[in-house]
């Protein structure tokens, strides 16, 4: 889970004839932003689970499996006015992302083999992750993956995705029902998921959350962290004044070719 401010990255947004040209925003998670692992029902662990950020479930009252399961630079907070606040930040942050317009249809696609660029996906059902999907960030300070699934989640044993290019890639998963992370996969984003969250034996968000708005989170030797390697924040460089002008002037070019849709411009598999 990365730092979402909108205004921590020079965003350009140029508009000439009712043509603009701007990134995606990316979500505002607001105090969930801060919790690896949070849960409507319960939390449940097993063995020595690794949960770097804050851990909460609300309105459910049970946390079971801490110790053997560690929380670092974060606390457990269990059914009080700091979960509470969580869930609703959570259930605002799904909100956004479910309404989203203008995605790229993935039904019916596997996650596995695709390199995919900044912007939103949508599923209609079910989505299925087997073997690598490579997120590209294309060196976009704070870029946006936006992923609206319909129903659930799944990721196979030892998937894994892997976010290159990265400048402090958002990557959200916005679900229907609910995910499950399968053994040993090594996933990135925050999931927000309307009902539960299970992560098999082994698996582990890299960067990232594990945010169930009204089931349970569940998990057996995992790794949760909202600040890890992978969470890189890099600084975008603000162009001197000539090198604004050019990248203006660049601007004014492609206007002249003609103005895209926001969907043949962003979205692009590879």
């Amino acid at each position: 889970m990365r730092v979402y401010t909108a205004g921590a990255a020079f965003g350009l947004a140029i508009s000439f004839g009712g043509c603009a040209f701007a990134g995606q925003v990316p979500i505002d998670f607001g105090s969930a932003g801060g919790f690896a692992v949070l849960a409507g029902s319960t939390v449940t662990n097993t063995g020595a689970s690794e949960i770097d950020g804050n851990l909460g479930v609300w309105p459910g009252t049970s946390v079971t499996g801490f110790p053997p399961g560690t929380v670092v630079n974060g606390a457990i907070y269990d059914g009080d006015l700091v979960a509470m606040q969580a869930q609703s930040d959570a259930l605002a942050a799904y909100t956004t992302a479910a309404g989203e317009t203008g995605g790229l249809s993935l039904t019916g696609q596997d996650l596995g083999g695709l390199t995919l660029t900044p912007g939103v996906y949508d599923f209609s059902s079910s989505a299925q992750l087997t073997g690598m999907l490579t997120l590209n960030a294309e060196n976009i300070q704070n870029a946006v993956f936006i992923f609206q699934i319909g129903s659930t989640l799944t990721t196979a044993a030892g998937s894994l995705i892997s976010v290159i290019n990265s400048e402090g890639a958002d990557v959200v998963w916005q679900i229907g029902s609910s995910a499950t992370l399968g053994a040993g996969s090594s996933f990135d984003g925050d999931i927000l998921a309307l009902t539960s969250i299970t992560l098999d034996t082994g698996a582990s968000i890299t960067c990232g959350g594990a945010l169930a708005l009204n089931g349970a989170v569940t998990m057996n030797t995992n790794s949760v962290s909202t600040s890890g390697s992978s969470c890189g924040t890099g600084q975008m460089e603000v162009p001197e004044p000539r090198s604004l002008v050019l990248l203006v002037v660049g601007v004014l070019g492609l206007l002249g070719v003609g103005c895209r849709g926001k969907e043949s411009a962003t979205f692009r598999l590879h």
